[in-house]
Parts: C-alpha cells; structure tokens; sequence
C-alpha cells in the first residue's frame, strides 16, 4: 500500500493527469498508478503555469534540447533562440548548460520565453562563481538549487550518486577517460580537495526537502557515464546505478518526483543488459539518456550515432533521450546545429515508439497513414505526416518532375505501374 504522504502530498493534480492520459492514449486511472509507483512523472514547478507533460512508462519516448553559453561564446539572444528553434521542431523539454555570462539572465529568459519544462544543472552556477569550484561550500551548492527552484525550473540535474564509494570504484578502475560528465568532474573535484562526502548524498534529506516545496524534480545525474566504448558497462558506472536506486526509492517516500540519468558511449551490443539494469536498479524509474553513442570515431555525425543508440534503449525500456548536436565533441553548436540534432532524435524516440508497449499502436499507426498516402502518390498527406517536412517538400520540390510520382522514378514508378495494372 502506497504511504499516504506520497499519495496525498505529492501526487499530480487530476486534471495534469486527465491531461497527460489523453494526449497519451492512456487510461487515466493507469497513468495514476505509474504516476504512485514513480514510473512516470510530470516535471513541473509549482511555480509555472505551463501545459503537463508525462515521462516514463507506457508513454511516448520524450526528447531533450540542451542549449547554453560557453566562457568562450557568450550570447544570451542566440541561446534563447536556439531553444525556441529546438521545440519547433520537437523538444519537449530544454536544459540550460550555460557556464558562461550572466547564468541567472539566460536561465530567467528561457523561463519567460518557452512554454515547456525546463531543466538546469544548479551546480554549475555554485562552481562558477567568485569562488574555485573546489572552494564551494555546502551552502553554496544547495542555495544555487534553491535559487533555481524559486525562478520556477521544473527539474534539476544533481549528482548525488557521485560520492566516496563510486570515487573509489572509479580509482581502482582501468578506465581511460575517467570522467566526461562536467557535474561529475565537479564534484569529484570538490571531495577529493576537501576530504569529504558529497554535499548532495550527505544532506539529501534537506535536498529532497527543498526539492518539496518548490514541487521540483530531482534529475538524479549519472556523473560516472561512459565517455567512450571501451569504459562502457563497468563498475564505476554500475556503483553509482545501485546509489541512485537507494536515492530513487529516498525521494519517493518523501513525496518527490524523480528520474534516473544514464550514459553515454555504449556498444551496441551492451545497450539492452545496460538499460534492464538500470531500470531493475532504480525500480523502474523513469530513465533519462543521452544518446547513448554507439561509436566513437564519428565527430560531426554524432546525432546519428546518438540517435541509432537511442532508438534501441528505447526499445529496451529507456524513457527520455538528450538529443546530441553534429558539433558533439567539437563545438558549441549552432542553431543548426540544434535543429538538425533535435530532428534526428525526435526519429529515433519515433523508432523506440513503434516497438514500446502502450504507443506501439499509435507510433505504428503513423507510419500506416503514410503507407497509404505513399500508394495514392499523396503528396500533401505525406508531407503532413513527416517528421520534418519542410526539408521532404523542398527535396521534392528542387528535382520536381511532370510525372505525378517523384523525379527518381517518374513514370518509371514501381507503385503508380503496378496500381495501374491492378486497378485494370
């Protein structure tokens, strides 16, 4: 029997729920048990009056933008205007990664100008400020949280699960890049210099009693992910995946909505273990991925790799993917960039759909009406149905053709010869 605290305090409004089933398909009283059990959330500060969008199981598989300035590249317009363009063109949420400018202008500004959640990692803000990272204090960290929360962020990014027990895994392993999550990189950073536990794991209690009253989700971070395949599915990473489920089943008992980050650069073939893992670990939590890529040697192509990793996780039970850029690895990415990496990953949470229980139908029922418009020679129908049909019309459109089939074929087209044939 769920705990009443859980059950009254912190379960999501009726109508968030109504809202979320039907736009979903799914039966509300389900969605309300998944929402009881944590297996789905709705990331939403009681701050912000902004439409309820659900992550986790049997919904459809969500997408993430990142976006954010650099110390090298400051500009808070263009950060802006790279989120707009990443929810045109299928973000459901944003996170702000900016470490350089004024932090709390673009973060502010994203809140003004976007109509879905946003999420933030707090503490880039704690160690980027007058002080070395090394040098934060416990305050520092949690004020930034709370500074976040009150601006009316939906989910926080926190690597609680980086503490001196996956420090010690991490030491006694022949890992080659150590560390690539900056957050992770952080905290490390400060425990070793300090001699002392992570902030975050040690005063959880006070994290999840803040993250209560501002209804704030806690993204719980994976500060030990893979930065390559050869660090993939070892104990660092499994560590840190057996404390986030302790912290997971914390965060329930005390009313608070979470989820689970997850890597990273993984084989292929390494994937599905990985995320059944995870999910067994963290007892179904909603699992949050970037990518995960599946090769490192493809720079400037780093959405597709992301995005083939990402469809498969889906298929194994992943919820939410972070979409990576053609600049991963390489630079802050353009709004280019953005579009064309937030295109590619809205096909692969498509992918994971048509083979994910509760939007296998709906996701496949897509792709049937496009089966159909594609026999009638459709057009119109086809570009309406595609994921991004403003680059499919304007394919269509640069190599036009007098036939009424595409200029591949024209008239030479195996569909209009044999409809011809068939309709006698």
């Amino acid at each position: 029997m769920h705990d009443l605290k859980w059950k009254t305090m912190s379960m999501s409004s009726i109508e968030e729920i109504e809202s979320v089933a039907r736009i979903e398909g799914v039966d509300p009283k389900k969605l309300e048990r998944l929402i009881l059990n944590g297996r789905v959330i709705i990331p939403k500060n009681a701050r912000r009056d902004i439409d309820p969008m659900g992550v986790g199981e049997s919904l459809s598989t969500k997408i993430n933008a990142n976006i954010g300035s650099s110390r090298d590249f400051v500009d808070i317009d263009e950060e802006v205007e790279k989120a707009k363009i990443a929810v045109r063109y299928g973000a459901d949420t944003v996170m702000d990664l900016s470490t350089g400018g004024d932090l709390d202008a673009v973060r502010r500004m994203l809140l003004k100008e976007l109509d879905v959640p946003i999420g933030t990692v707090p503490i880039y803000q704690a160690g980027l400020g007058e002080k070395a990272v090394i040098d934060m204090s416990s305050d520092d960290m949690f004020n930034s949280v709370r500074r976040h929360a009150e601006d009316g962020v939906d989910f926080v990014t926190i690597h609680a699960g980086v503490n001196l027990n996956t420090l010690q895994r991490l030491k006694n392993s022949s890992r080659i890049l150590n560390v690539v999550s900056r957050g992770g990189c952080f905290t490390i950073a400060w425990m070793a210099h300090n001699e002392a536990e992570n902030p975050f794991y040690a005063e959880y209690d006070y994290l999840l009693e803040l993250a209560k009253e501002y209804d704030l989700t806690l993204s719980l971070g994976d500060g030990m992910r893979p930065g390559c395949l050869a660090d993939a599915t070892d104990r660092p990473k499994f560590m840190e995946f057996i404390v986030l489920g302790e912290l997971v089943k914390r965060a329930r008992d005390a009313g608070v909505k979470a989820f689970v980050e997850g890597p990273g650069h993984v084989p292929l073939d390494e994937i599905g273990v990985g995320i059944q893992s995870m999910k067994y670990l963290t007892d179904h939590a909603p699992l949050y991925l970037l990518g995960p890529i599946v090769s490192d040697i493809a720079p400037g192509y780093d959405h597709i790799t992301g995005a083939i990793g990402g469809s498969v996780a889906g298929m194994y039970g992943a919820d939410f993917l972070c979409m990576t850029t053609p600049s991963e690895h390489l630079a802050l990415p353009s709004g280019e960039d953005i579009k064309e990496g937030t295109i590619v990953t809205k096909i692969a949470a498509h992918v994971a759909d048509t083979v994910k229980m509760g939007q296998r139908d709906l996701a496949r029922e897509m792709d049937f009406k496009m089966a159909l418009a594609r026999r009638e020679l459709d057009w119109d129908e086809q570009f309406n149905l595609a994921i991004d049909s403003e680059k499919a019309k304007r394919m269509k459109e640069s190599r036009n053709s007098d036939s009424d089939a595409c200029s591949m074929c024209g008239d030479l087209c195996a569909i209009k010869i044999v409809k011809e044939v068939l309709d006698g």
